[in-house]
């Protein structure tokens, strides 16, 4: 799949909602190949469970879901967020549309679509989203280390770090919430396909031996009991 050619910003991260495994495996995909970081659920409390752990800059939820449906999480989202969300469902008649940007949704596409329309729409969510007030960081440390925020690199003493795919990856969702406490089971959901919470730590083990001077007593990359893990940086 070709990548758009106004790139996104990589470090926007997507919740994608669907109960039909197939569409939601195919849309995280697609997002992926066109640059941003994807988080997939199949239901609206899986998708509760991932809002929990981790932020996201933009949601698509699917309408029609068993259970808890695509209105009724928005309706509750939008309680405690205003974080974009672009709304799918099969029902396309414009009382329906109404209905969903009644609820709070931004957007509303109507299946089925062609993924170029979606990925255009998405960007173009994202271009309107209000920036951050915080200031931009550069890096993060971690003693001999540094991370670089922007081209997401990691290196020591001015020299790369070489990482894995997956260990880059995992980094960088801890790196978004530095200091924050993040749940395995979420990181293994974020991480590369087919990750399971033991993949996970021993994900976690390699990159101690990376980022850490000693990696037994880590300081940086903690252990947090029953929950999962979680990254301190100096001065963070």
């Amino acid at each position: 799949m070709a990548v758009d050619p106004e790139k996104p910003d990589a470090t926007n991260h997507i919740l994608v909602v669907d109960d039909d495994p197939r569409l939601c495996n195919l849309l995280a995909r697609y997002l992926k190949d066109n640059g941003y970081m994807v988080t997939a659920a199949q239901s609206a409390a899986e998708a509760r469970r991932h809002m929990d752990g981790l932020r996201f800059d933009l949601l698509v939820v699917d309408r029609m879901m068993p259970g808890e449906d695509g209105l009724s999480l928005i309706k509750h989202i939008r309680k405690s967020s205003d974080v974009p969300i672009l709304m799918l469902t099969a029902m396309g008649e414009a009382e329906h549309r109404i209905q969903g940007l009644e609820h709070g949704a931004d957007d509303y596409m109507a299946k089925p679509f062609e993924p170029r329309e979606l990925l255009l729409r998405v960007n173009s969510i994202l271009r309107r989203a209000p920036a951050p007030d915080e200031p931009t960081r550069l890096e993060l440390k971690f003693g001999h280390c540094r991370y670089d925020l922007a081209r997401h690199q990691l290196s020591q003493d001015g020299q790369a770090v070489h990482l894995t795919a997956s260990e880059a990856e995992l980094l960088r969702i801890l790196v978004d919430h530095v200091n924050e406490p993040v749940d395995r089971l979420v990181l293994a959901a974020a991480a590369e396909e087919g990750s399971n919470p033991r993949t996970i730590d021993v994900q976690i083990t390699r990159l101690r031996r990376k980022l850490e001077t000693d990696p037994r007593q880590p300081r940086y990359l903690q252990t947090v009991r029953g929950t999962g893990y979680l990254l301190r940086a100096d001065g963070a």
